[in-house]
């Protein structure tokens, strides 16, 4: 879970953490868990997997160590703080997810009565804003911007950075196409530097071998500029996404269009 806006904290089977926004909270496969909030709003960007999300395999050494030049390391990292059990009885409900279904559970004990736990499984929080951005006299491949990885994807943070310092260098990314991957880009904060007409919350979804890039203007708008303020969420996917139906009412049906100059937008 991305956490956008708001705060609180997760109370799970191995005690209570607190996040806040910009958070990254990697919460293990079968741990039951709830969220409290601590504010009247909240905004998640939430990933759900089969798989464990772990840093990538480049960043860590034989034994799982966080390498040096790893873009943040263990003491970044935020475990549970505190553990304490709940010796309720009541109604109390638990929803699983298993085979693409929701399964509902009615304990009549609190399911978080736990007085104690051992092993190296737990959630945890990172923040988006202990990323240390990787840079360089050119442009540098978007897998430098990788945070975490699993079985089918992976995910990618996009922080305020320098940009390219090599004298001739044009900051905007250039026209790529992903021939193995599906790209989701969630933009939480800043200005982007490579698109127009994009706000914050906003979602885009570049499909598979379809070729994308800087808007029109971009490209010039770039050059001479030393750093950017963007603070967006990435996602690759190795197989292809599905869109579900009660997402299409919120698709943007002029976003395609917005590669074209500005004075041919409207022009369909």
């Amino acid at each position: 879970m991305y956490v956008h806006e708001g705060k609180g904290r997760i109370e799970s089977i191995f005690g209570e953490l607190s996040f806040y926004p910009g958070d990254y909270l990697v919460i293990p496969i079968g741990t039951t868990y709830r969220v409290l909030l601590e504010t009247k709003e909240a905004r998640f960007l939430v990933v759900e997997s089969n798989s464990a999300i772990v840093p990538p395999k480049r960043y860590r050494n034989e034994h799982g160590q966080l390498l040096e030049h790893s873009p943040y390391c263990e003491r970044d990292f935020r475990t549970p703080e505190k553990l304490e059990p709940k010796n309720e009885k009541g109604e109390y409900e638990v929803r699983v997810r298993a085979q693409g279904m929701l399964t509902s559970y009615l304990f009549d004990f609190h399911p978080l009565d736990v007085v104690g736990w051992d092993g190296y499984l737990f959630p945890y929080a990172f923040s988006i804003h202990d990323f240390e951005p990787i840079t360089g006299r050119v442009h540098q491949p978007p897998p430098v911007h990788q945070t975490f990885e699993a079985h089918n994807y992976v995910v990618c943070s996009f922080v305020p950075r320098l940009f390219d310092y090599h004298p001739q260098a044009i900051p905007a990314p250039y026209v790529h196409s992903n021939v193995d991957s599906d790209e989701v880009l969630y933009y939480a904060d800043g200005d982007f530097m490579s698109r127009r007409g994009i706000k914050e919350a906003s979602i885009t979804l570049h499909p598979s071998g379809l070729a994308h890039g800087p808007h029109p203007g971009k490209m010039e708008e770039s050059i001479g500029k030393k750093e950017t303020g963007e603070l967006a969420v990435m996602i690759d996917t190795f197989r292809p996404l599905k869109v579900v139906k009660q997402a299409c009412k919120y698709e943007d049906p002029d976003y395609m269009y917005s590669w074209l100059p500005k004075n041919e937008g409207n022009k369909h």
